[in-house]
């Protein structure tokens, strides 16, 4: 009998929690970044984050890692699980208080920092079929149609090439979308992303070390137990979050159908009393108050 000797690892977000905190560790996100970014990327420090909420849902709804590269660009990387209708302006707020966090109030708008938000996302966001998007800041000529460029003096100062090098960029990971077919690094990615699983031909910068290193198994038994108690968590805000959401569908669509009702009654009221309807009749008929059919 043929042994299935596949490997199973740890998800992605409580690597974050947990291992890819540690230095020893920076090679994983430096390759999963690299293969992202479509460039060589070094981690020089982990920043402080706001992965400690304040609520248990929050806690667990949402992971975020804040690091520094070589280069002094700040990246955040956050893992988000439960549908979030107000997303997209919390990454905007998240890459501002990044920006503002990390200036010296006497230096120059010049030395502002470049910060890359890359968020990794469980739930469907936004309508389109990519499952990877990426957003930049450009400007384009109202009459010619044309963009603005950074002259050479701007470029030697800012040490950018092109003005969208100036602002935050965004990238957003939709998880759902991905066919599962790896045609390219990124992909594995994103296939390791999705399913937990790393095969034995993917290639993508820091996979392979990540294979050894998410290993549920050489895990010690403490920490595959609060691994366990985590993922429950996680299934246990999933249910409450769908079933409050459901709960509200609900009661919105009967709240709606009886404000249609109570309209209903109140049109067949005023019918009937153009027609010159007894108001005791009218009473009967329509259950209003007498007030209501004045």
């Amino acid at each position: 009998m043929k042994v299935n000797k596949q490997r199973k690892l740890i998800t992605f977000d409580w690597a974050m929690k947990r291992l890819l905190r540690s230095k020893a560790n920076f090679e994983i996100l430096e390759g999963f970044l690299s293969e992202l970014l479509h460039e060589e990327l070094t981690i020089l420090e982990l920043l402080e984050s706001e992965s400690n909420k304040e609520t248990k849902i929050d806690k667990f709804n949402r992971v975020d890692l804040k690091v520094k590269n070589s280069t002094g660009e700040i990246i955040i990387i956050e893992v988000q699980h439960e549908r979030e209708f107000d997303y997209l302006q919390r990454m905007l707020y998240g890459t501002s208080r990044a920006i503002t966090e990390h200036q010296q109030e006497s230096e120059a708008y010049s030395t502002l920092v470049k910060v890359i938000s890359v968020n990794i996302l469980y739930f469907d966001l936004g309508h389109g079929s990519d499952y990877i998007y990426h957003g930049i800041t450009s400007f384009t000529g109202i009459h010619d149609n044309d963009h603005l460029q950074l002259s050479r003096r701007q470029q030697e100062l800012y040490g950018k090439e092109q003005v969208f090098h100036l602002f935050p960029e965004y990238y957003l990971i939709r998880i759902n979308n991905f066919n599962d077919i790896a045609t390219t690094p990124l992909d594995e990615w994103i296939y390791f992303l999705k399913n937990e699983e790393i095969k034995e031909e993917f290639k993508a910068k820091g996979l392979q070390k990540a294979k050894k290193a998410f290993s549920l198994l050489s895990m010690p038994e403490k920490e595959r137990l609060a691994y366990a108690r985590y993922q429950d968590d996680l299934r246990y805000q999933a249910s409450l979050i769908e079933s409050n959401y459901g709960l509200g569908r609900l009661e919105g669509r009967e709240e709606g159908r009886e404000e249609g009702r109570e309209e209903e009654r109140l049109l067949t009221a005023r019918k009937m009393k153009k027609l010159g309807v007894d108001p005791e009749v009218i009473l009967q008929v329509t259950g209003l108050s007498p007030e209501e059919i004045t």
